[in-house]
């Protein structure tokens, strides 16, 4: 194998050990394992239990069915016929645990230590006249025999005791319990591995998809959807993902939108000021030239002035930048406010303005920027009152927990299909309208830039609020932002 096949195995696996789905495999194995063990050996030790149990009840049978029926000889033990198996050990000792006859399979010097071991037994229970028993392994192969000895009265003035032993798992029913729990305990674990990595293979499948979509989405591709349509968790997380990326799509359109509309707003103006100074400085003029063109750039300087501001404002908005500074406040005084600053940008352009009803409507709000807000309507009406009897009416009012304030003037109107692009930013609905003109004075009227009813959405929804607006081509056009009354 090559050295660059090698490391990429070893990437790979280093990969694997590294994954969420290797964890989650290695704890669920690691639990089951444990469970598996505490549950085998519950099993095994009951088990074990009831088998020596088992032994001693049998043992104890035959020790009563054996009775007075044995006898010991010079050639041996006499054991009545059927009781006992070829398995079994018989053994007669003395008191002091020497050996007297002994019976059954095992090796003469094996016996003579179990009669030691009973010996001592008796002595350490200090149980003479009760029925002991014992496990030991001895034989050969070794195997665990379960003894139980009772004392027995060999003659007069004499005593000694019967040993009577018998494999206690005869059929091997404790060895084949235990590799049965082994060998099950493994297949089960050796199955969960591969089962647990499948079913974790499958269960990450969904977020090696979102990994994937997320690595090759990119700022020029942002309209790629995962359009998973599971219900669980994953699925949940995938309809985040999707919503994630249509509200960046948005934030990247508007933000394109945005900076080429700032362009345009910034191109015409900066246009006009290279060309008055350009034709100001080919040649002398007269002094009113001058004024002239000074007044022309004057202008443009302010709108652009106006626009950066605004074009601020709105980024320390978008930025969450803009903090507010919610206190009790009177719309009819902020609209109060309102008039007493725009009166003489209203009489310059002969715009009448006129206070409606005004009652008092309290609310929790930042009152520089609701004044804004205010001011923002007032001088939008001012720009496109039309006619010659020219008039704004604002007033307030409050209906159940609702505050509101309302700009009414009698312009030219504007159609239904651009009411609902109105508070987009920089949309104009007639750029002729939104350019003023240069008057006799040399100054040129406030121009629009096209963010002002984008601010004033914004100061509304900001106060948890709302603006909305009618309008009547030929009748005159209507805005209200309604707040929740404090």
């Amino acid at each position: 194998m090559s050295g660059s096949k090698l490391s990429a195995a070893l990437q790979r696996i280093s990969l694997i050990l590294h994954s969420i789905r290797f964890r989650l495999v290695l704890w669920f194995s690691a639990i089951l394992a444990l469970v598996l063990f505490a549950f085998s050996a519950f099993i095994y030790l009951n088990q074990r239990r009831a088998f020596i149990g088992e032994s001693e009840f049998r043992l104890e049978r035959k020790m009563v069915a054996l009775g007075a029926g044995l006898t010991a000889t010079s050639g041996g033990i006499l054991v009545p016929p059927g009781v006992l198996q070829d398995t079994d050990v018989l053994i007669f000792t003395t008191s002091n645990g020497q050996l007297l006859a002994s019976h059954g399979p095992l090796p003469e010097q094996d016996n003579i230590n179990l009669a030691k071991r009973a010996r001592q037994e008796v002595i350490s229970r200090n149980s003479s006249g009760s029925i002991l028993s014992w496990m030991e392994r001895t034989g050969s192969p070794r195997l665990n025999y379960m003894f139980v000895t009772v004392p027995l009265q060999t003659g007069p003035g004499s005593s000694g005791q019967v040993i009577l032993g018998s494999p206690a798992d005869p059929y091997g029913l404790e060895s084949r319990l235990l590799f049965t729990l082994v060998a099950g305990s493994l297949v089960t674990l050796i199955i969960a591995l591969l089962g647990g990595f499948w079913l974790a293979d499958r269960a990450m499948r969904p977020v090696h998809t979102i990994t994937q979509a997320a690595r090759t989405i990119g700022e020029t591709d942002l309209s790629r959807r995962l359009n998973m349509k599971g219900k669980d968790e994953l699925g949940e997380l995938a309809t985040t993902f999707d919503g994630m990326l249509a509200r960046l799509q948005a934030a990247f359109e508007r933000q394109r939108q945005f900076v080429a509309d700032a362009s345009h707003e910034l191109r015409t103006p900066l246009t006009i000021v290279n060309l008055e100074t350009s034709r100001t400085l080919a040649s002398p003029h007269k002094p009113e030239d001058y004024r002239q063109a000074l007044a022309v750039i004057h202008s443009e300087n302010e709108f652009m002035t106006s626009l950066v501001n605004d074009l601020l404002m709105l980024a320390r908005m978008d930025a969450g930048q803009a903090v507010l500074e919610k206190l009790p406040v009177d719309l009819s005084d902020v609209v109060l406010e309102t008039m007493e600053r725009l009166a003489p940008l209203a009489a310059r352009n002969t715009v009448q303005l006129e206070a409606g009803d005004l009652p008092e409507a309290h609310m929790l709000g930042d009152r520089q920027l609701l004044v804004q807000m205010v001011s923002n309507l007032v001088d939008n009406g001012i720009k496109y009152a039309a006619g010659d009897d020219k008039k704004i009416s604002i007033e307030t009012g409050t209906t159940g927990e609702t505050v509101w304030v309302r700009v009414s003037d009698n312009g030219p109107g504007i159609s239904a299909q651009h009411l609902p692009h109105l508070f987009d930013r920089f949309y104009r609905i007639d750029q002729s309208r939104t350019r003023g003109e240069v008057d006799s004075t040399g100054k040129k009227s406030p121009t629009g830039s096209g963010l002002g009813l984008s601010i004033v959405q914004w100061i509304a929804q900001s106060h948890g609020g709302e603006v909305k607006v009618e309008s009547q081509p030929g009748v005159g056009t209507t805005f209200e932002a309604k707040f929740k009354s404090a």
